[in-house]
């Protein structure tokens, strides 16, 4: 436990830290699953509305990398590592 004032405030700080972490790798791991859910439907079924809404999603996923990358949460090479990756499923479909 915590003796002091400051290494109460550094307590706290690592809590909201630890659950900002959390939100945003969370966030893109659902994303991307979303994503690559979309990429299957639109490679069965050919149709470009599914490909929109797998435009769509990847612009959101790289918001929140962006985001994310921005508050530290995801070093900068792992970020663009990641949109890489979601570019290149992109772009065999």
């Amino acid at each position: 436990m915590a003796n002091n004032k400051s290494a109460k405030k550094r307590i706290e700080i690592a809590q909201r830290n630890r659950l900002r972490n959390r939100f945003y790798k969370s966030s893109v791991r659902t994303l991307i699953k979303v994503f690559l859910k979309d990429l299957e439907n639109c490679k069965t079924s050919q149709n470009n509305d599914d490909k929109e809404k797998a435009k769509k999603v990847l612009s959101s996923v790289y918001s929140l990398i962006d985001k994310g990358t921005k508050k530290g949460v995801f070093h900068k090479n792992t970020a663009a590592r990641k949109k890489s990756q979601l570019a290149q499923y992109l772009k065999t479909v």
